[in-house]
């Protein structure tokens, strides 16, 4: 960036732990920096910050880094509110929606988004691809909610649509989700719920509020923000992220390549999950934590959403910290820490500490953080962390 010629410089969902670098390599340009992250202990009066943890606001929660930079942006121009539903896409992908957005600011932007009519709030069955893919497919294919003997199986989604008695068909090819009759789609959600570990007593697992695009057509796959959301996600993660931009700018072109992206990322999903069903027992579990060394079985991009389904299926036990890491192609592991409905912990803070003992770099927030060592690192790192691990015991003191 120092290289390049241009004057200003915008590092977006990113930078603030970094301004120390930042102002050391780039005297010569102004700078912006529009993030929710941790801030660095640095003082400098030449960058130009905009983080909510300056006002005291929880950056994890309350609003995601594409919810700052569209707040930048309507400041600069009040017409940039019809932007807002693309800072909602945001805040979903950063896990931020939870049936429903606790946080004001968060609120707000929906209630932009609402107000120019770019958004709709429905209440419906929260599962991916139910306004394009036919039944059997979107079930096969579904990773969040997980359905034991369903999801990566054409065969297993076929016969628990039998299973149920659902009239799944429409002229021989199966229906889409939107398509089903009420009675039918209320078999299919007790089915879900049964049939998932414990998911009967969490039904906002399956079921809560569904954010329409009201620009798109209906079974289109960006009808569906959370849908639209994955598919953003799946262009980042598969490094094709000028197929995302031209997707929120409804280049047809570019909206199809970026839904065969999103099918190959769900596969991909879907293996690492097969992955580690078929090798949970070799999981190194204790009081409170799993660890989960997925090696070169799963992809390095692919390790922290693995990690963040495994801590919403109801697979461990509530407060459980799960570290997940794989190895990447370059010599180094991706580290992932995620924790099970355990607001308390400080994951970036718990991952710092191990980091800085066996060395490398860390980053994320306290609800998700991560890491990247060296693979050579890789035994004193797990022993390293189960020590950690061990003294904080989240489970010993918690009712569950």
């Amino acid at each position: 960036i120092k290289r390049e010629h241009y004057s200003l410089v915008f590092f977006l969902d990113l930078g603030s732990g970094s301004l120390r670098k930042i102002d050391e390599y780039l005297k010569e340009k102004e700078v912006f920096i529009l993030d929710h992250h941790s801030i660095e202990s640095y003082t400098t009066e030449r960058i130009h910050l905009l983080n909510p943890l300056l006002y005291g606001i929880d950056g994890n929660s309350h609003i995601s880094g594409a919810g700052v930079c569209y707040l930048f942006a309507k400041a600069l121009n009040p017409r940039n509110m019809d932007l807002a539903h693309i800072a909602l896409l945001g805040a979903i992908g950063d896990m931020q929606e939870s049936n429903g957005f606790s946080s004001s600011l968060n609120s707000f932007i929906l209630d932009d988004a609402v107000s120019s009519g770019k958004i709709e709030v429905k209440i419906g069955l929260r599962m991916f691809g139910m306004q394009t893919r036919p039944l059997d497919k979107m079930l096969e294919y579904t990773a969040d909610p997980y359905i034991p003997g369903v999801s990566g199986s054409g065969e297993g989604a076929r016969a628990f649509i039998e299973e149920l008695g659902i009239d799944a068909r429409l002229d021989g090819k199966y229906k889409k989700l939107v398509q089903l009759k009420e009675e039918d789609m209320k078999r299919l959600i007790t089915g879900i719920i049964l049939r998932r570990l414990g998911s009967e007593e969490r039904p906002d697992d399956v079921l809560g509020k569904i954010y329409l695009l009201n620009e798109e057509s209906d079974e289109s796959p960006m009808r569906d923000a959370k849908e639209f959301s994955t598919l953003l996600n799946a262009c980042g993660r598969l490094h094709k992220p000028a197929v995302g931009i031209g997707s929120c700018l409804r280049d047809p072109l570019l909206q199809k390549e970026a839904i065969h992206l999103l099918t190959h990322y769900k596969r991909e999903i879907i293996q690492g999950l097969n992955w580690f069903y078929a090798h949970k027992d070799k999981v190194l579990t204790g009081d409170g934590y799993a660890i989960i060394n997925a090696g070169s079985s799963v992809r390095d991009t692919m390790i922290g959403t693995l990690a963040s389904i495994l801590s919403k299926n109801n697979m461990y036990r509530e407060g459980t910290v799960i570290i997940s890491f794989a190895y990447t192609l370059d010599g180094y592991i991706k580290i992932s820490a995620r924790s099970v409905y355990n607001k308390e912990l400080d994951l970036r803070e718990m991952m710092s500490s191990i980091v800085e003992k066996v060395g490398g770099i860390c980053g994320g927030h306290s609800s998700a953080a991560g890491a990247l060592i060296r693979q050579d690192k890789e035994e004193e790192f797990i022993k390293t962390a189960v020590d950690t691990l061990n003294k904080l015991s989240p489970l010993q003191n918690r009712k569950v």
